[in-house]
């Protein structure tokens, strides 16, 4: 790998792990085509799972490439990447969205839930009382503004935890899910509808006193 693709020593990266894009990623030192990382305790992915690094190199956009953590120390892990980085430019990459309707099937029936943080690869997604493990293949609906969107998926994070206040109630599940078969007009929807979102936003915020 050419050294001007790598990411700079001290600089902060995306690191997603298990469809989580996981916050704090600072480079701490690179050496050829190995990277140590500094990031927070609870978040460090274990020895030899793979995850994928992304970082900026303005103006186009930024760099991705898959890498292997080869080891953990503490809240240092070094990873290798896996060849040349790819370039990403912006468009392929919006994110955002959060509270939209979103509907998992399952074998038993629909269950309704509600959107965390949407892309057009991937869903954080909050569902009540559903049964569903990592490595689930599923289907999900996702209201975008007008339109709804129908995409394959696989989970590859599932978290629960009884609700207890005010008081106890039901389980609410929170999963994370790539999209297994996108097509480039349910891309282009979500696509769009983010980075309308993120217009909006950035407007109300300009707005606001």
């Amino acid at each position: 790998m050419s050294t001007p693709t790598l990411p700079a020593d001290g600089s902060f990266i995306e690191l997603t792990s298990y469809g989580e894009t996981l916050p704090g990623v600072r480079v701490v030192h690179t050496e050829g085509p190995v990277l140590t990382l500094s990031l927070a305790l609870d978040n460090v992915p274990p020895a030899g799972s793979t995850v994928t690094l992304r970082w900026a190199t303005a103006p186009r956009g930024r760099y991705a490439s898959l890498a292997t953590v080869t080891a953990v120390d503490g809240n240092r892990v070094d990873v290798q990447l896996a060849g040349e980085a790819s370039l990403e430019q912006s468009r392929d990459f919006v994110r955002g969205g959060g509270g939209e309707p979103i509907v998992l099937m399952l074998p038993e029936g629909p269950a309704q839930g509600f959107v965390r943080d949407l892309s057009e690869r991937a869903v954080r997604a909050q569902f009540t009382d559903v049964e569903v493990q990592p490595g689930t293949d599923l289907t999900l609906r996702v209201q975008v503004g007008d339109e709804v969107v129908e995409f394959p998926a696989q989970t590859v994070k599932v978290s629960s935890m009884r609700q207890q206040i005010p008081r106890r109630g039901p389980m609410i599940v929170e999963l994370v899910a790539v999209f297994t078969g996108t097509d480039e007009h349910s891309a282009r929807v979500v696509r769009r509808y983010i980075m309308h979102e993120q217009l909006m936003a950035r407007a109300r915020s300009a707005a606001s006193p």
